[in-house]
């Protein structure tokens, strides 16, 4: 899309925790996730965010909603990566995207690596459910910007490439990488 795009880009932001979702826990990461997104995109956006428990189908559910009802290109979600009997972000990721895309989980636990090593724990992915992109987070506010600091660079291209609206970021904050076109 060009740059002219007019539509502002929709993104889905899906915190995945059975206590905030019964609201005993504040919700920090769909917080975490939006701060973030008004720091680093220049084009307009609009944030679609929902809290809900740590069940499979209900994640499922959320996906497609989000890619589906409400035209999110960019699904982020947060929660739900870990080891634990109720961590299945990452399956409901699974069962619903038509396409995996393993090198964003890879490059997001290198980074996390870096910094702690439990982050071999953890198991975020990312896939293509029609023309949105879903990234699984974890779900430590820290965690999370580190993640996206190292995985936003290489979103906005995917979302031109899966047929969104054109996403524009602040370079001050991330450089998003598109091809050079050829003369």
């Amino acid at each position: 899309m060009p740059a002219s795009d007019p539509r502002p880009a929709h993104i889905g932001i899906l915190t995945v925790s059975d206590r905030a979702s019964r609201g005993e826990y504040e919700d920090r990461g769909g917080p975490a996730i939006q701060e973030y997104l008004s720091q680093v995109l220049s084009s307009k956006w609009v944030g679609k965010p929902i809290i809900i428990g740590d069940e499979q189908q209900e994640i499922e559910a959320a996906i497609k909603q989000l890619a589906r009802d409400d035209a999110c290109c960019l699904i982020i979600t947060t929660g739900g990566t870990g080891p634990a009997a109720r961590d299945v972000t990452p399956e409901a990721t699974e069962a619903v995207c038509e396409k995996m895309m393993p090198g964003f989980g890879e490059l997001m636990r290198k980074v996390s690596l870096d910094k702690v090593p439990t982050a071999i724990l953890s198991r975020q992915t990312a896939g293509i459910l029609g023309g949105a992109l879903i990234v699984n987070l974890p779900g430590q506010p820290r965690a999370i910007a580190e993640c996206l600091d190292a995985v936003f660079p290489a979103i906005p291209y995917c979302i031109d490439l899966i047929g969104g609206p054109f996403i524009e970021t602040d370079e001050q904050q991330i450089v998003a990488f598109r091809p050079k076109k050829k003369k």
